[in-house]
């Protein structure tokens, strides 16, 4: 998935959870339409009608205790038992019930779930965002194919600039490969890198094999030479001096039939082993860095 497709998501359900926060808060608006009652208004008829229902009630109770006194002195005058009462039985003290038991209010809900619902979409945004920027997506730019011209385009680059061309799109250093030295390529190269040394380059990445640093040419010895540590490569990043464990890494390329060249910078293949030397070139002037410098 691109950088612009997990944006455009992240975005989406950004303003999805923005759009049920504002309902839900435009939900608790106390006016509902015109001609429509407020929720005070209607609390106010509620408790009046419980206040109606209490005044029967005790009105109800209060008869029915005048009853069962004229009932209770009827019973004492004719010598019936009264009932009695057992002292055994304790009163059960009234406790005040848990708020948390009995729930939320619906106030209370909203509010929680307008907060939990907006902390959502901001994390979702943040790690969507950081996947977007972070992760490389593999299919266009560098950590996947690149097109960095035409192969004849390439090849006058690499003349007009002194034997070395730049990519930086690829982050490689393309340079000539000579065909006289192809037979001994083929027994020390892996296939996916023939096709483009077969077509007269070769592609180089940047990075020094020994600690990563970006690995300038050397105009006058025509090699490339670390300022880092002084590891020194020839012109086809085949191991000179200095530090470096192995020649330069390597990226596969593909040459269509119209001559476009697409380098695979999803696939690094390691440099050459120390010694390996299939162009024979030696420095052909003097050199940049001094081998071995720390």
């Amino acid at each position: 998935m691109s950088t612009a497709a997990v944006i455009a998501i992240a975005i989406a359900v950004v303003v999805v959870l923005g759009a049920v926060s504002f309902l839900t808060l435009a939900r608790r608006s106390d006016v509902r339409g015109a001609g429509a009652l407020s929720n005070e208004t209607l609390s106010r008829d509620k408790d009046a009608r419980k206040d109606s229902k209490a005044f029967e009630a005790a009105e109800t109770s209060s008869r029915t205790a005048a009853v069962a006194e004229a009932e209770g002195t009827a019973a004492r005058g004719s010598g019936t038992a009264l009932a009695t009462v057992d002292d055994d039985v304790a009163l059960v003290p009234w406790t005040a019930p848990d708020p948390e038991v009995i729930g939320v209010s619906r106030r209370q809900f909203f509010n929680r779930a307008t907060v939990t619902l907006m902390t959502a979409s901001i994390g979702t945004f943040a790690a969507a965002s950081f996947v977007a920027f972070l992760w490389p997506s593999g299919t266009g730019g560098f950590g996947g194919a690149v097109p960095v011209g035409k192969l004849e385009a390439i090849k006058a680059g690499i003349k007009s600039g002194g034997g070395f061309f730049y990519a930086p799109d690829a982050r490689s250093w393309i340079t000539e490969y000579p065909a006289e030295a192809l037979p001994v390529a083929r027994t020390i190269y892996p296939a996916n890198l023939l096709e483009a040394m077969e077509n007269g380059i070769v592609i180089l990445s940047q990075k020094c094999p020994h600690l990563g640093c970006r690995i300038p040419e050397c105009s006058t010895s025509q090699w490339f030479e670390c300022q880092c540590h002084g590891s020194q490569y020839n012109r086809v990043g085949e191991k000179k001096g200095g530090p470096a464990p192995r020649g330069m890494d390597r990226h596969p390329a593909t040459i269509s039939g119209s001559g476009d060249v697409v380098i695979d910078t999803g696939v690094t293949v390691p440099g050459p082993a120390i010694g390996v030397n299939t162009t024979g070139q030696e420095a052909e002037g003097p050199n940049c860095t001094s081998e071995g410098t720390h």
